[in-house]
């Protein structure tokens, strides 16, 4: 019996390497196979996801910050792009073994996802090449793939907060990013920020799309509370301003929604002084 895509996908998760999770997935994009939807897959014996042995992981604030304004800070500040996008892989590719099912045209999306985050990092990993440096000669943290791990029993919490949450924050921070490496003189790092954007906003209303789906079959009817709820539960991060409200709105946010992210990302009014 032909593999199916799900069984595919979690073959290319435990696969560490970059370059062939990324010959794989174009691969099946050309030839997608059946979902295998209601297929049982067991939960591997091996650690997910597979990963090169470097970079070594770290917590977040133990990472040093640097300036893009010189070549060592902007190959780490490229790096650490590299390392999200990398992650941004997996996350896909778990998305599709993980959840059995649903509808084929959720596993399709994913597999655009993975096939697209593929290119991200093999973009930035060539223009890592062209500054003397490669991923893993820095070190990095494991954040993405910790709420990838929490929300691994529920299919609803997967949707409402790694795309549309961690991944939407990408939207929010990739302006910026441009500026500053504009700045720096970096214009071939400003154009694949470019493309990640754009593929980005798509992503994120994959994300959008499949929760609202889920609040349907889950018989939600107040997502707003839903999603405060789901992002306490699993201690998601506040939205940090500024958003770009463009994106998040062409990634399917409603103008409620968007008002509603403008006052968690708002920073807390200082105190009043003691009478």
């Amino acid at each position: 019996m032909t593999e199916s895509l799900r069984a595919h996908a979690l073959t290319l998760l435990r696969e560490p390497e970059a370059a062939a999770k990324r010959a794989g997935l174009r691969q099946l994009r050309a030839a997608p196979p059946p979902s295998g939807a209601d297929q049982a897959l067991n939960q591997p014996d091996t650690a997910l996801p597979g990963r090169p042995a470097r970079p070594l992981l770290c917590e977040h604030l133990h990472l040093p910050k640097r300036s893009a304004h010189t070549p060592e800070g902007r190959a780490a500040l490229l790096h650490a792009i590299a390392h999200i996008e990398f992650n941004a892989i997996n996350l896909a590719l778990d998305a599709i073994w993980r959840f059995p099912g649903l509808p084929d045209a959720y596993y399709l999306d994913w597999l655009q996802v993975a096939d697209e985050e593929a290119l991200h990092f093999e973009l930035l990993q060539q223009h890592l090449r062209s500054l003397g440096k490669a991923y893993g000669d820095f070190d990095a943290h494991d954040g993405l793939w910790a709420m990838c791990d929490r929300t691994k029993h529920s299919f609803r919490a997967r949707m409402a907060l790694v795309p549309r949450t961690l991944e939407a924050r990408g939207l929010d921070a990739t302006p910026p990013l441009q500026r500053k490496l504009a700045q720096a003189g970096d214009t071939r790092a400003v154009e694949i920020l470019d493309i990640i954007l754009r593929d980005e906003i798509g992503h994120v209303a994959i994300g959008n799309r499949w929760y609202r789906w889920a609040c349907e079959q889950d018989g939600v009817t107040d997502m707003a509370a839903d999603f405060a709820q789901l992002c306490q539960q699993h201690q998601a991060p506040r939205p940090r301003p500024p958003l770009n409200l463009g994106a998040r709105a062409l990634a399917g946010f409603s103008a409620q929604e968007l008002e509603c992210l403008q006052r968690q990302a708002a920073p807390a009014a200082p105190a009043a002084p003691a009478a």
